[in-house]
C-alpha cells in the first residue's frame, strides 16, 4: 500500500527566498501561524522582545554632558550633533575609523560650545556572533579618540541571536548604551580605552536638549521590514510613542516649540541596499496623526549608503516638507543606491543618493534644523549634501 502523501506542503517556488518581493507569493500550510502573504505578517510572527525601560524613557542633555554644557549651548543659540549607522566593521576594513577620524577633527579646543554636543549612531553597532567582546574592536577601539559622548538606538543586528553565542537579543547593546550606570566596561578597560558606558534608560527614548527633542525607537530584529511591536503582539513602545507624542503637543501650547527628529534604523523609505518599512511608517503616522504633531525629520540607518527623501504632509490645511534621511554610510560596508533624480512616488521626492561613506552633522536653533551629509574618502571629508528646514514654516528652505 503506498503511503500517504502529505497532507500539505509549500509548493516549490523559482526564487530561493520565497520573500524575494514585499508581496510575495502565498506561503501554503495547514499551520495559520506559517500562512503568510506579505513579508511583513511573517515578519510580525518572528518579532523579538522589546525590554522594559528601566525607568522613565525620558533624558535631558544635561544628564549626558552636564548642566554647564546643557547652559552653554543654550545660549550660543544652537546645538550640533553627529549621526550616522551600520559602523560594526568586517575583518581589516578601515572604513569606520577613517569616519571616526574625520568626525573627531571636528573637534577643537577653542571651539568649546560650537563642538559637536555627541553623536547619536542610528544602529547596528556590532554584526556578527560574540557581540560582548566584539565591543572591543567595533566600538570602542574606533571611537577610542573620539571625545563627544556617544548615544544609540539599536538595529537589527543589535537584537540578533545566536543561540551558542548571543541566546539574549539586545544583552551587549543594553549592557554597553542602557547600563545601570556608567562605567568604563571590562573590554574597553582592557585595551585601555577610558569611554564609559551609556545610561540611556532603554531601547525606547526622549532626549530633550536645547532646540531639539529627538524619539529614539527601536526596529526589531528583522533584516526587513522594520515594525514598532514587540513579540506576542507587545505594544508598549507604540503606546509610548503616542503617549510622548501627546507631551510635546501639550510643551508647545505652552510655548516650548522645538525642532523634532526621530531616529529609527529601519527607514521608513529607501531606494536601495534594503526596502523601506510601509507598515512602520503607518504605526509612526498613526502616533503622530493622534497627537497632531510631525517631526520636523527622520533619520535612518539599515541601507549602507546615503539617501534623502522628501515627503510631503497635509496638516492643519498646509502640507509640511520632512526630509526622511537614510544615513547607514558609518563604515561596514556600502552598498548599491538608487540615483536620485527628483523621482516622485506617492508623497514623495527622492533628492539625493549615494554610494559611499560617511555621517551627518545635524544642527538646531530656534528657527531651523540644518542636516548636512559629509562623505567621507581617503582624502577626508567633503559636504555632499545639506537640507534646511524653516521651522516656523515647516518648509524646506535650501537642499
Amino acid at each position: 500500500m503506498p503511503s500517504a502523501k502529505p497532507k500539505s506542503r509549500i509548493q516549490p517556488m523559482r526564487y530561493a527566498h520565497p520573500f524575494f518581493t514585499a508581496t510575495p507569493p502565498a506561503r501554503r500550510s495547514a499551520s495559520p501561524a506559517l500562512r503568510a502573504s506579505r513579508m511583513s505578517q511573517w515578519v510580525s510572527q518572528k518579532l523579538g522582545p522589546i525590554p522594559k525601560p528601566t525607568r522613565t524613557p525620558v533624558m535631558d542633555l544635561s544628564g549626558i554632558i552636564g548642566a554647564q554644557g546643557e547652559q552653554d549651548i543654550q545660549k550660543a543659540g544652537a546645538i550640533l550633533f553627529h549621526a550616522t549607522g551600520d559602523t560594526g566593521r568586517p575583518s581589516g576594513s578601515s572604513e569606520q575609523e577613517q569616519i571616526a577620524l574625520q568626525m573627531t577633527n571636528e573637534y577643537s579646543t577653542a571651539a568649546g560650545v560650537n563642538n559637536p554636543a555627541f553623536f547619536l549612531h542610528l544602529g547596528d553597532v556590532i554584526y556578527g556572533q560574540h557581540k560582548d567582546n566584539l565591543y572591543r574592536d567595533e566600538f570602542y577601539r574606533p571611537y577610542k579618540n573620539y571625545p563627544g559622548k556617544i548615544l544609540a538606538v539599536a538595529g537589527n543586528h543589535d537584537g540578533e541571536i545566536f543561540r551558542q553565542t548571543d541566546p539574549v537579543p539586545l544583552k551587549a547593546f543594553l549592557a554597553n548604551f542602557c547600563a545601570k550606570r556608567a562605567v568604563v566596561p571590562p573590554v574597553a578597560d582592557e585595551v585601555r580605552v577610558y569611554r564609559t558606558t551609556m545610561t540611556q534608560p532603554g531601547v525606547y527614548w526622549l532626549l530633550n536638549a536645547p532646540f531639539v527633542q529627538i524619539i529614539g525607537l527601536y526596529s526589531n530584529i528583522a533584516e526587513g521590514p522594520g515594525h514598532l511591536m514587540g513579540a506576542r503582539n507587545d505594544k508598549s513602545q507604540v503606546d509610548w510613542l503616542a503617549s510622548t507624542l501627546a507631551e510635546i503637543v501639550k510643551g508647545r501650547k505652552a510655548g516650548k516649540r522645538k525642532a523634532l527628529l526621530f531616529a529609527v534604523h529601519h527607514p521608513p523609505y529607501s531606494n536601495g541596499g534594503h526596502a523601506g518599512s510601509p507598515d512602520m511608517l503607518k504605526m509612526m503616522d498613526q502616533a503622530c496623526q493622534g497627537a497632531g504633531v510631525q517631526p520636523d525629520a527622520v533619520l535612518s540607518g539599515h541601507a549602507h549608503n546615503y539617501q534623502r527623501h522628501t515627503r510631503l504632509v497635509p496638516s492643519g490645511g498646509r502640507r509640511l516638507e520632512i526630509p526622511y534621511l537614510v544615513a547607514g554610510c558609518g563604515g561596514h560596508n556600502d552598498s548599491s543606491v538608487e540615483a536620485a533624480t527628483g523621482q516622485v512616488n506617492g508623497d514623495t521626492t527622492y533628492v539625493k543618493s549615494l554610494k559611499g561613506y560617511g555621517y551627518l552633522r545635524v544642527q538646531a536653533s530656534a528657527s531651523e534644523l540644518s542636516i548636512q551629509m559629509r562623505a567621507v574618502a581617503a582624502a577626508g571629508a567633503t559636504p555632499f549634501d545639506e537640507v534646511v528646514v524653516d521651522l516656523s514654516s515647516n518648509r524646506i528652505t535650501r537642499g
